[in-house]
């Protein structure tokens, strides 16, 4: 048996995600979002009351994406590799999330609702990475020079940037580029001989 509800809550933040990524925030209204997922409005506010909280599981999809190219298994370093590789696939084989997280991070530096909602996420990736930092540090299997928390930031920083449209969609050899570099300055590649 389907479980119509969840079905129904699915349909609706794939046609908030798909309006996002097609035509931003601004194209984002919740009357269209009904449509497209092909129920009535008063069926979308009966499983999310506000537009914020559209926004939270379009939010929260994206999220599992990332979550998904996080390691289990290995050392700190080989998951931290796992990481960036499966992270590299995932914005090249999506482009719409690039497209979603860049109309997210424009938004959030003006709506301190979406803001708090982007914050939550950065504070979950940042501790993770600074966790798999440290305890590759720990281990001896990243350099012991590397600060976990400025490589926390560093590495988010660059990923953000590099997963904005204007670069991951346009540019894909700065995404390569990226992550190469990446790589490198954390001793996740051995160089090869000249």
């Amino acid at each position: 048996m389907i479980d119509r509800p969840h079905a129904r809550r699915d349909a609706i933040v794939l046609a908030a995600y798909a309006r996002l990524a097609e035509h931003g925030f601004e194209g984002l209204r919740t009357r269209d979002v009904a449509a497209d997922a092909g129920i009535n409005i008063a069926t979308l506010h009966y499983h999310f009351q506000t537009k914020e909280a559209v926004i939270r599981a379009v939010v929260a999809q994206a999220m599992r994406k990332f979550a998904a190219t996080l390691p289990r298994h290995g050392t700190p370093a080989e998951q931290l590799r796992g990481h960036l590789r499966a992270l590299r696939a995932l914005l090249r084989e999506e482009p719409a999330l690039c497209v979603v997280l860049g109309e997210l991070a424009l938004r959030a530096a003006r709506d301190p609702a979406i803001a708090a909602i982007v914050g939550e996420t950065d504070d979950f990736w940042h501790r993770t990475l600074r966790g798999l930092v440290e305890r590759g540090v720990a281990g001896g299997c990243l350099g012991p020079h590397l600060d976990p928390d400025q490589v926390a930031s560093a590495l988010m920083a660059a990923l953000k940037g590099v997963a904005l449209p204007t670069v991951a969609v346009r540019q894909p050899e700065r995404l390569d580029q990226t992550f190469d570099q990446l790589e490198r300055w954390l001793g996740l590649v051995e160089e090869e001989p000249r």
